[in-house]
């Protein structure tokens, strides 16, 4: 396995400065960085980075893109993320909300996280009905599949939501949104109307609807979802759980912080996320 012999020569604290440095490079953009990008912005020598990176590679927290062969964060790093945030406030403010929540619809409801240019659930209130929806805490998901990911997607950037839509679109059922020209105008809906409505296209048989969670600063940050079996959550329960989903979501906001509703001003200008 790397080690990170011959980094630097200087002291073991300065070693861990320069490993620290290079990963939280990659916080500043959500794409893939090269060698040089980073020894440019770090001004460190090209050797030192390469030798930083085949270290955090073996340990997962990179990886290499196939195609550009330019580095971005691995699955640890979004492990690590993911244990980070289910401590973190939004968790916190969210779970006695979702509770209530649960309580008023008996569906699974759920707390989602923006993690890069993915999301993950943080925690969830399940159904007490025989049959109902699980999710899997901690498991990375893509922001164009379902309605947790969608609500967070149509209030990014809009320079973010190009770069991830032009990433490419994985389907991951039948009913997954592929269709590049397609996910733009359901995204503008989800702006219009405040909440996000799926059956099916994030896992088979499973519907949901979500609604967006914003920072004190108005940035999204999550999302509250209610979801359940297709049959029982069809678009009438859908419409009917709707208005109960966006005052979720609008209280864990107030609970962070924002207190100014849909940030219509804010949705679609160039902040860091």
């Amino acid at each position: 396995m790397a080690d990170l012999a011959g980094v630097s020569s200087g002291s073991g604290t300065e070693v861990a400065g320069r490993v620290a440095d290079v990963l939280l490079a990659f916080t500043d953009e959500p794409g893939s960085l090269g060698v040089s990008e980073i020894a440019r912005r770090l001004d460190l020598s090209k050797a030192v980075v390469h030798r930083i990176l085949q270290a955090l590679s073996a340990r997962g927290l990179i990886t290499t893109d196939p195609e550009t062969r330019a580095y971005r964060l691995g699955p640890a790093a979004a492990a690590l993320g993911a244990r980070a945030l289910r401590d973190s406030d939004l968790r916190d403010a969210a779970m006695p909300v979702i509770r209530e929540l649960q309580s008023r619809t008996g569906e699974t409801t759920t707390v989602s996280a923006l993690v890069g240019d993915g999301r993950v659930y943080l925690d969830q209130v399940e159904s007490r009905q025989e049959i109902k929806m699980t999710v899997e805490v901690g498991r990375r998901f893509p922001l164009h599949a379902g309605s947790s990911g969608q609500c967070i997607l149509a209030f990014l950037p809009e320079r973010l939501q190009a770069e991830i839509i032009a990433s490419g679109l994985e389907a991951l059922t039948p009913h997954t949104i592929v269709d590049e020209s397609r996910l733009p105008i359901v995204l503008a809906e989800i702006r219009a109307t405040g909440h996000a409505f799926s059956q099916g296209e994030r896992q088979p048989g499973a519907a949901s609807i979500a609604a967006p969670v914003f920072g004190f600063d108005g940035a999204v940050v999550g999302a509250i979802s209610v979801c359940g079996p297709v049959p029982r959550v069809d678009e009438a329960a859908g419409l009917s759980y709707a208005p109960l989903v966006r005052e979720a979501a609008d209280r864990v906001s107030r609970a962070l912080g924002w207190s100014g509703g849909l940030p219509e001003d804010r949705r679609m200008t160039e902040v860091r996320v």
